[in-house]
């Protein structure tokens, strides 16, 4: 069965995925399919997982900052969560998300392949 794609809003700060937020100042604009937007919401959980993580890490006491693997995880899935909004984005989104300047042209490349 083809599932018909619909307009979402994504909240990066929040985690959140909505049809019709309150108000659109703070929300990314996607077009995406149920099937997308389940594995976005994946990708983000993924994300809140590993930021606590690194939450925790930095809660101890005299261990200098450096790529944990707990950082290295936040990383990626930060990077997952924007190629995914920067695929599914509309030009706004898209044209935000490059200017950020925060993925790299074989990200932006790989996500426009999809």
């Amino acid at each position: 069965m083809h599932d018909e794609k619909r307009t979402y809003y994504v909240s990066i700060e929040s985690g959140e995925v909505l049809e019709e937020p309150a108000e659109l100042q703070g929300y990314f604009k996607i077009n995406a399919t149920g099937e997308e937007v389940k594995h976005l919401r994946e990708f983000m959980n993924e994300n809140y997982k590993a930021d606590l993580q690194t939450f925790v890490r930095s809660h101890i006491p005299f261990k200098e900052y450096h790529k944990d693997k707990e950082d290295v995880k936040y990383d990626k899935t930060m990077d997952e969560v924007y190629a995914l909004i920067y695929e599914l984005g509309d030009q706004e989104a898209r044209d935000h998300i490059r200017n950020m300047g925060i993925l790299d042209e074989s990200l932006l490349k790989k996500s426009q392949e999809r």
